[in-house]
């Protein structure tokens, strides 16, 4: 079932890996025919995790990334979608010569050939594939990898099954039939698992471990426990406590070519389990309510970035999450605020819950609670300040209104034919792109603080090449700061307003400058506020556990300072 581990199983195998000196590459296989993430409800899917050459690709890729410290490539998700859209556009280009077109091997050839080019330049390629085993849409997946493996030898291929074993309340005893049958169901595939990594509430035994064995014919000391866990980063280490490293490579006759050192992912680890400091943070969003349920994944990124930004800063993030509707609806006052020490508006599209969302941004501003505004934060953030403090009392959005005279935020021109058509698809503002920052700004000293610049100096180089883009970016780099975030948005700030907002107060610090001139605003803070910053970007998916984004970190030490000093009732250290 989805939700299970397997994406953050593959992540800690690869970090595994890595710790026995073999670099190593994660690709993401969704068997759905959309062509990509980009198109999906986040309530029903999940967040869509954006990579720095533009893909819109499920959250898996996310932990790929925060473990491997890799910066992978859109190439490296595969779905239905893109196969059967290659290999149609390759029939009508006249490519296979006349020949029959087929799923075997026309569609499980493109399957194979693009894990290769993903897996190229590493030792070892994670290939998640997602869905259920018996599921009728990723039997192809199955049967390429398997072919794969005849081509080039099953020595080269390990394969391990991620299996739920429920606990029903009223019975008390853990089940494995659920994980006989998917064995069984793989093996009609031709596949036998190498190791069985089993999800349950709690550690697997050894009566249930013989009766897997039993049943799969698998080696016990294959079949891995793992149970819940505080954190999603103790992972590695419990797969590593049944020595899972080395028995994958013992099953590839690898030898390791270094001793593992868990020493600062452990230290990281105990940090984020005993902080000083405890901080409340709320987190106003839209994607939270599905039905009865609170859909956190919609913003796990940030979440996660919330984690890193604690661990640096010697403290648990207490997050609240809070749909703007709640506002709107009078389910929840404004008030209520006052017992958070800081406030987050992550991204989002649409008009629902705006103005909910617009009534905890003035909060924020007017009260000097700590503010970070994400994407969607940041353009709702410039209509507050536009309204409440310039005086255009019908600032607005052109998401939200397209009649209004005074859209503060407005699509891109380059969009508008996009709309029209109707071509949503991977058409937005997507992947990383290079802002200049203001010098003397609060954005510019965080990003010093941290290093960024010197690394996304790197990246953009990387990036370019040789390209005359980047002979344009480096002559600006050469004479200003610059920085590299993710993007993924349609509308920007309006540049008509840009300079009567700045008249009266609001510093965009950071932009944007495309190749045909066109200045695109990235960031925006308050001088004189305790900590009100918002960016365009969406730098929760550049943050990793030993590298935490910088608006993240400086946001949870303004949190602590402004708590410090307004001396809050819940102002309390972890350890009481």
């Amino acid at each position: 079932m989805s939700g299970v581990g397997k994406g953050l199983t593959t992540a800690s195998m690869g970090r595994i890996l890595g710790e026995y000196g073999y670099s190593c590459t994660a690709v993401k296989i969704d068997p759905y025919i959309n062509c990509d993430a980009g198109t999906m409800r986040p309530t029903e899917h999940g967040e869509v995790w954006v990579t720095d050459d533009g893909g819109e690709i499920d959250q898996d890729l996310g932990n790929y990334e925060r473990f491997l410290g890799l910066d992978l490539p859109r190439q490296n998700n595969l779905t239905t979608g893109q196969i059967y859209h290659s290999v149609i556009s390759r029939e009508r280009r006249g490519e296979y010569l006349g020949q029959t077109v087929q799923p075997i091997p026309h569609i499980t050839g493109e399957i194979q050939r693009r894990i290769q080019e993903a897996a190229e330049g590493f030792d070892v390629a994670l290939i998640e594939i997602g869905g259920t085993v018996g599921d009728y849409e990723n039997e192809p997946f199955l049967f390429a990898v398997k072919g794969l493996e005849r081509e080039i030898g099953p020595e080269h291929f390990v394969y391990v099954l991620v299996t739920y074993l429920p606990i029903p309340r009223h019975v008390g005893e853990m089940k494995t039939k659920p994980t006989q049958q998917a064995i069984r169901l793989l093996g009609e595939q031709g596949i036998l698992p190498d190791f069985i990594v089993c999800r349950a509430e709690t550690s697997l035994d050894d009566v249930r471990k013989k009766k897997i064995m039993v049943n799969a014919n698998v080696p016990m000391d294959h079949i891995i426990s793992a149970p819940d866990l505080a954190t999603v980063y103790d992972i590695p280490i419990r797969l590593e406590e049944e020595d899972l490293g080395a028995k994958m490579l013992a099953k590839m006759g690898l030898e390791a070519r270094s001793e593992p050192d868990w020493t600062n992912w452990q230290n990281l680890l105990e940090r984020s389990k005993s902080p000083k400091h405890v901080v409340r943070v709320a987190m106003v969003g839209k994607y939270v309510e599905i039905g009865d349920f609170q859909l956190t994944d919609s913003y796990i990124s940030v979440n996660q970035s919330l984690l890193h930004a604690g661990v640096a800063n010697d403290s648990k993030i207490d997050i609240t999450w809070i749909d703007g509707r709640k506002f709107e609806r009078g389910d929840m006052d404004l008030s209520a605020l006052g017992e958070f020490d800081g406030i987050i508006v992550p991204g989002a599209f649409g008009e629902g819950g705006a103005d909910g969302v617009l009534a905890a941004i003035r909060y924020a501003r007017e009260n000097d609670v700590p503010f970070l505004g994400l994407c969607y934060g940041m353009q709702l953030a410039v209509v507050e300040y536009a309204r409440n403090v310039v005086g255009i009392k019908d600032a607005s959005s052109e998401e939200f209104s397209d009649d209004s005279p005074n859209q503060v935020v407005a699509v891109q021109e380059s969009q508008k034919q996009v709309l029209e058509d109707g071509h949503y698809g991977a058409s937005m503002r997507l992947g990383a792109y290079a802002a200049v920052l203001k010098k003397d700004s609060r954005v510019l000293e965080l990003y010093e603080q941290t290093g960024r610049l010197q690394e996304d100096a790197q990246r953009i180089e990387q990036l370019l090449g040789n390209s005359e883009e980047a002979f344009r970016v480096g002559e600006i780099m050469e004479r200003d700061s610059v920085v590299l975030e993710r993007h993924r948005h349609r509308y920007e700030i309006s540049p008509r307003f840009v300079e009567l907002l700045e008249d009266e107060g609001l510093v965009f610090s950071g932009h944007h400058r495309r190749a045909d001139g066109t200045r695109l605003m990235e960031f925006i803070e308050l001088p004189d506020h305790p900590y009100f910053l918002a960016t365009q970007a969406h730098p929760e998916f550049k943050s990793r556990m030993d590298n935490p984004a910088p608006m993240f970190s400086g946001f949870i030490q303004a949190v602590l300072a402004h708590r410090q000093a307004s001396g809050a009732p819940h102002a309390q250290a972890a350890a009481s």
